[in-house]
């Protein structure tokens, strides 16, 4: 249920924020595209203030939510929301702060009217987003991330139409800003509310005290999040600041467009992915590590399925979609485009590592690589940048993954839950690439053959896309017990979705 809800709803969002920046690149200038890519990096840097606590607080949420422990929910909920009240705080002080220093972030400042204020509609966007919303973690520790998946996308959508609508009838960016606004306020109440039908216990009084030892576990795993947060935030949300400051805002605008594909597609993948994150937390305080290790095995197939086959798809349909949907002066060279593929291969294959150290509350064993990552991303792609360009910080993020998280993160579930060497884990990864690999450079040879207008190439491109990495992968692995296992997954999903209907 989780997983089919958030690829549907995802899906739904995700085109309608593609047509909405369609419409905004049309009808605003190459400026406002730049500042809206800059503007939302700085916020999500920000964002560092809330430490990771979501993710602390829903580990330590599975084990009262199998003993059906209320008093200790109520303990919990009660902490995050005093601690999402102070980010609030901080990240509106700190986004104030940030003023004075704005031209230092963009190079060629655009020619664009009230600055400040398109800034602080930003900012107010960003301190709303954690008021009341708290309350969803408890909805998805209780393995219902379907519901929030609804609420927060449907609003999303609700927001893009009006934005569609601000934008052609009167091209006023400001209006466009204050409608996010109002979107996030009204799904925050309505989310909030929400869980308080469902966990009615939310809003009875609660004077208790967490024990001091549960404090103190909570308080290392913030503090081992807070690591990991921001070597997140400086790998993923740099790249806009570094090309503004070293190349241009307006080649930190085209970069933007591309980030939003890339990033919408690799939202998809993340919601289908955490559809069973709480289902993997709860499978950690009930399960023995073997039937563990093997649900991983699983699932870390079919993310490295998914993110290989996706990652095809980007890179022959990039470019021809981005000329289509924005015209020829937003294009990257193609071998921008191929180590930005590359990325979202690798970091696509890193997801289901993630789910289950995550929800297994492993976050304390691989802290200082968070911060190792964020140095070396930032010294590469600095140096990088100095001498090639843009393409310069894409390649220092690839070095910096390849060289910490791809083998630190499974190492640390191998050693901490399932007490074994990763060696053999390794052994199937390199396998596993050095194959996705070769049907990458197969697809990409069938695709040299098609050319024409940009709508032909696009279509064409996407049926070679979609049939031949799945027939090779199929031929690869049809003897394989993990292909086995999908397979019969993907039935009993089929079975499920069409036969229920049919009797309904």
């Amino acid at each position: 249920m989780n997983t089919t809800v958030a690829f549907i709803a995802q899906v739904t969002a995700i085109l309608m924020g593609f047509f909405t920046r369609v419409v905004f690149t049309r009808t605003l200038s190459e400026g406002y595209v730049g500042i809206n890519g800059l503007f939302t990096d700085i916020l999500n840097i920000l964002s560092l203030s809330e430490l990771g606590v979501g993710t602390a607080i829903t580990y330590a949420l599975y084990g009262p939510i199998a003993r059906n422990d209320i008093k200790k929910q109520q303990l919990l909920m009660r902490m995050f929301r005093t601690f999402y009240r102070m980010t609030a705080g901080f990240v509106l002080v700190a986004g104030l702060c940030l003023i004075p220093f704005l031209d230092i972030l963009m190079k060629d400042r655009p020619d664009v009217d009230h600055l400040i204020v398109i800034y602080i509609l930003y900012l107010t966007n960003s301190v709303v987003s954690y008021l009341l919303i708290y309350k969803k973690t408890l909805v998805d520790a209780h393995q219902m991330n379907y519901i929030t998946v609804m609420y927060h996308n449907g609003f999303l959508v609700l927001q893009d139409i009006c934005q569609i609508v601000v934008l052609l009838l009167t091209g006023n960016f400001i209006l466009f800003l204050i409608v996010a606004v109002v979107c996030t306020i009204s799904g925050n109440i309505c989310m909030s509310r929400k869980a308080d039908r469902l966990f009615p216990y939310l809003k009875e009084p609660c004077k208790d005290k967490l024990p001091q030892n549960e404090r103190r576990d909570i308080f290392q795993n913030v503090k081992a999040m807070l690591m990991h947060k921001i070597g997140n935030v400086v790998v993923n949300n740099t790249d806009n600041l570094l090309i503004s400051s070293f190349v241009g805002v307006v080649t930190a605008g085209i970069y933007s467009n591309y980030f939003l594909i890339i990033g919408s597609v690799r939202q998809i993948l993340e919601q289908v992915m955490q559809g069973v994150a709480a289902s993997v937390g709860n499978l950690g305080v009930t399960e023995e590590k073997e039937k563990i290790g093997h649900i991983f095995d699983r699932l870390f197939f079919i993310g490295y399925w998914l993110a290989g086959l996706a990652g095809i798809c980007l890179l022959e349909l990039l470019n021809p979609f981005v000329e289509l949907a924005f015209g020829k002066r937003y294009l990257f060279p193609r071998e921008i485009v191929l180590i930005l593929c590359i990325n979202f291969f690798i970091n696509g294959m890193r997801q289901a590592v993630l789910i289950f150290k995550e929800s297994m509350g492993l976050f304390w064993y691989d802290r200082y690589k968070a911060i190792a990552e964020a140095m070396l991303n930032l010294v590469i792609s600095i140096l990088l940048v100095m001498h090639f360009g843009v393409v310069g910080v894409f390649v220092g993020t690839f070095c910096s993954t390849m060289l910490t998280s791809v083998w630190v993160e499974p190492y640390v579930i191998y050693k901490y839950r399932f007490k074994k060497s990763v060696s053999k884990f390794l052994v199937k990864y390199t396998g596993y690439v050095g194959i996705m690999a070769a049907v990458w450079g197969i697809t990409e040879y069938c695709c040299r053959f098609v050319y024409g207008q940009t709508i032909y190439v696009l279509v064409s491109k996407l049926l070679i896309c979609l049939t031949v990495p799945n027939i090779l992968l199929w031929f690869v692995y049809r003897n394989t017990v993990e292909w086995r296992e999908l397979w019969n997954l993907l039935k009993r999903i089929i079975k499920k979705t069409f036969v229920q209907k049919r009797f309904q």
